[in-house]
């Protein structure tokens, strides 16, 4: 059987999408257009919002919030993944706030936020911070802890000082694990993003799907929720994993 060719599987993935479009289009036919607009429909409210220049601010102000409370999570989550993980005394203190702040939803820190720093940028950003830092937190901490005695050890046996075993041991061998980290956090802190504007911000896509509900304008409705789910394909595709593959490859020159 040698002589016959090994053709590779076809892939699916490239027919989700198109599919999700039938089902949409059949289901949009079942019910009145201000129940559920077609997807031309969608993308005529898309055109209105372009046309006026205010979809542009809506992205770039939810972008703003999102990248602030992010960023400020992933440098705390770094700091308090790998202290729990190298100082028992440490993790057994901050266990658990982890679990306990994990198990409140994000969005209902917003109110108490809102009424502290005020209708604005940092009641948003805090929100994003508190969903993201602490599932970060704990990814990196259980990376940390995952690596092999044997190679801390080893390098410890060569003279390395702490900064050199946090710099070529621990360090590369958690790489996975802050990849996962940073999926983890920016899906939450994406989620609260968006639900935190649509009860207490004036601009961003939240608030768009928002006011979309409370106007009954459905397309605007879809079209927010397009964007949500586009950006959030988005850093997927062109951040996170292209972040994976570079570190991936500076783990192998370590």
């Amino acid at each position: 059987m040698s002589g016959l060719i090994a053709w590779p599987k076809p892939s699916w993935s490239w027919a989700s999408l198109p599919a999700l479009g039938v089902v949409w289009c059949l289901a949009a036919s079942q019910v009145p257009s201000y129940v559920l607009p077609q997807p031309w429909d969608v993308a005529s409210e898309a055109g209105r919002w372009i046309g006026s220049g205010d979809l542009w601010r809506q992205v770039a102000a939810s972008l703003l919030r999102e990248t602030g409370g992010f960023l400020a999570a992933t440098l705390a989550a770094l700091v308090l993944g790998t202290t729990a993980a190298l100082s028992i005394g440490f993790r057994a203190f901050i266990s658990p706030l982890n679990g306990l702040f994990m198990a409140i939803p994000p969005i209902a820190w917003a109110p108490l936020s809102m009424i502290f720093f005020g209708i604005g940028y940092l009641s948003i950003a805090v929100v994003i911070f508190i969903a993201a830092v602490f599932p970060m937190a704990t990814a990196i901490q259980e990376g940390v802890l995952t690596i092999q005695g044997g190679e801390v050890r080893a390098a410890r046996t060569l003279g390395a000082s702490k900064l050199q075993l946090l710099r070529h041991v621990y360090l590369p061998a958690s790489l996975p694990f802050v990849t996962t980290a940073l999926r983890i956090g920016f899906s939450q802190a994406w989620r609260a993003l968006v639900a935190a504007e649509m009860i207490g911000a004036s601009q961003g896509i939240g608030w768009m799907v928002a006011m979309g509900g409370q106007t009954g304008n459905s397309s605007e409705v879809l079209l927010g929720v397009s964007l949500i789910g586009l950006i959030a394909w988005l850093m997927e595709s062109l951040v996170f994993r292209r972040i994976e593959r570079r570190y991936e490859n500076w783990r192998g020159q370590q």
